[in-house]
């Protein structure tokens, strides 16, 4: 069975139901992807949480060395780090409370681990970058003001 990612409907839910992102593999280096893309999520209005070794903060937010050290719920996981990783991953994910979507990043790709997430009903995305689709499927900014031949 191959994989297919959700609709972009289901994925712009998504995006929009979500307040909290653990980003596992953030990196403090601004150069690094994993850096833009949650600084970016982060001034979208979201909770970055990194989930790295080493401890210390990010982003203005303390960093966790597992998913599992978490105090509180995330509603999604995004992974950074190489495919070889991901079905350890999913092991955590797995564990935490809620159903939090997997969301594994362009490049990251188990199609095995996707499937064993999705089996216990979490939403998995994979292979996109969700700074790309949230650009790519956010609302238009509302209009203010007048339109044309108003007042």
């Amino acid at each position: 069975m191959t994989f297919t990612n959700p609709s972009a409907a289901e994925i712009k839910a998504l995006l929009a139901r979500a307040k909290t992102i653990a980003v596992v593999g953030l990196s403090p280096d601004p150069d690094r992807p994993s850096y833009s893309v949650a600084l970016y999520m982060q001034r979208q209005g979201y909770r970055i949480v990194p989930v790295r070794p080493g401890g210390g903060a990010l982003l203005g937010e303390p960093s966790y060395e597992r998913l599992a050290d978490i105090p509180f719920p995330v509603d999604i996981v995004d992974v950074f780090r190489a495919s070889a990783h991901v079905a350890a991953h999913v092991g955590e994910l797995l564990a935490l409370p809620g159903k939090p979507a997997l969301w594994l990043q362009e490049g990251v790709i188990d199609e095995a681990a996707a499937a064993k997430a999705q089996a216990a009903g979490h939403l998995v995305v994979m292979d996109r970058c969700v700074l790309k689709e949230h650009r790519r499927l956010r609302s238009p900014a509302p209009r203010r003001g007048p339109g044309p031949g108003g007042p």
